[in-house]
């Protein structure tokens, strides 16, 4: 009978996982209107529907709610990387349809379709919640004991008799460790769509059980979404009006930056749609010295295009990860939404980026007093891992016949999951 149920709530995807009573785990299969998967992409949006009632809204999550919000283009509204807001403790909710919705709320929310999408996959024997958490929260100034106790608000509401918290990386090294043919020390370097961490532990067979022994921990709240926002900034912003200029009474002055702060970062642009910047901005188009341009970042977040650029975004970066130069293409912009973007051009975009993850490598190693040629095993995971310019940080330091990689939506739900299921799970939780 499972006990352990393993929750991976990331920023870009979401993954349950159950143990199965031993060292075998399975994800919890998810059906919704958009089909079947292992994974959710951690998104929702809500929708009038008059069928339900007249205060009633149609809520969908994940790959449903995405396709939710491409149906119904201006009547939907969109959130996803929700879990960005944790820890910050300027986030006091968001208005959806006249009505406030906490973190709490829309973390509750969120995992109530998750629930309804598993049906009979929901298991209802469940002792223990198993919850991974990064080592540093996203965000400016982020606050990981806000963001533990909304985590704790929200899942308390399902009604879990315990609820522990392990750190991401932890999770993921308890999972690649399943494979260790001999005692090794391990580096997990996590990368998530809006943290990097990295864990180092001593992992060592005991009679027969699998021990380990933290070493030590580091973060930053930078990964993927931080490099997309950097493309975003150099491709699409000078195109929208930044960097140009608005009159006013007789002075010139330049269009106000944090608009440009707030487009490249998705979970911020529904946010933005209902903001009074939004509508702030929409009347500098009268006295804009450029008005077209910013007619065009108008006509984006009216028509709901933060998505599709997403995508676009997406595909050229992933593109980048195994070739010199790629093509973007995002036809709401016009002629300057074809264009190709090189390798060389996209990392110097990042390259502050690369400086702090790799600054957080420095400071476990450093703080531990631990040497590369001490480390046996790295393990890589986490999309943003393979992106070559990140690689170089650690085939530049390590052997590369000790960089491994695998598992990167699945590692940290199930070795959430297999560490729930130990008698010692107290030396693997956060207190």
């Amino acid at each position: 009978m499972a006990q352990a149920l393993g929750l991976d709530f990331g920023t870009t995807n979401t993954v349950l996982a159950l143990a199965d009573g031993g060292a075998d785990t399975h994800s919890i299969s998810l059906t919704s209107s958009a089909g079947t998967a292992d994974s959710m992409r951690t998104a929702l949006s809500f929708m009038k529907d008059p069928q339900l009632g007249a205060s009633a809204l149609k809520v969908e999550a994940g790959h449903a709610a995405i396709q939710q919000f491409i149906d119904n283009p201006g009547d939907c509204r969109f959130l996803q990387s929700i879990k960005t807001f944790a820890a910050s403790a300027l986030f006091q909710g968001t208005i959806i349809f006249g009505k406030r919705q906490s973190f709490e709320e829309l973390m509750e929310i969120f995992i109530r379709r998750l629930r309804h999408y598993a049906g009979e996959n929901w298991p209802a024997d469940v002792t223990r919640i198993i919850a991974g958490r990064p080592v540093h929260f996203a965000g400016a100034n982020p606050d990981p004991v806000l963001a533990v106790q909304r985590y704790n608000e929200a899942l308390t509401r399902f009604g879990f008799p315990e609820i522990h918290y392990v750190y991401e990386p932890v999770a993921a090294a308890f999972y690649f460790a399943q494979n260790l043919k001999s005692d090794a020390t391990v580096l997990v370097a996590d990368f998530g769509g809006g943290t990097t961490d990295y864990s180092l532990i001593r992992f060592e067979t005991k009679a027969g059980k699998l021990t380990a022994t933290p070493i030590g921990h580091s973060g930053v709240g930078v990964a993927g979404d931080h490099f997309d926002a950097r493309m975003i900034d150099n491709i699409v912003a000078p195109q929208i009006g930044k960097g140009s200029h608005f009159k006013s009474f007789d002075k010139i002055l330049e269009v106000p930056s944090n608009y440009y702060a707030s487009f490249s970062r998705w979970n911020q642009l529904s946010i933005f749609k209902t903001s009074r910047e939004f509508e702030d901005l929409k009347k500098l188009v009268r006295t804009a010295l450029e008005p077209e341009k910013l007619e065009i970042f108008v006509d984006l977040i009216d028509h709901d295009e933060g998505y599709p650029l997403y995508q676009a975004v997406s595909a050229t970066k992933m593109a980048l990860s195994s070739a010199e130069e790629a093509p973007f293409e995002f036809a709401p912009l016009g002629r300057g939404g074809h264009r190709t973007i090189k390798r060389s051009d996209f990392e110097s975009w990042i390259v502050e980026d690369l400086a702090r993850i790799e600054g957080a490598l420095d400071e476990v190693l450093e703080k531990t007093n631990t040497d590369a040629s001490g480390i046996d095993k790295v393990f890589l995971t986490g999309g943003t891992s393979f992106v070559p310019a990140v690689r170089r940080i650690f085939t530049e330091r390590f052997d590369r016949d000790k960089i491994e990689t695998g598992g990167e939506l699945l590692s940290i739900a199930h070795g959430l999951a297999l560490i729930g299921e130990r008698d010692d799970i107290g030396q693997w939780t956060v207190q």
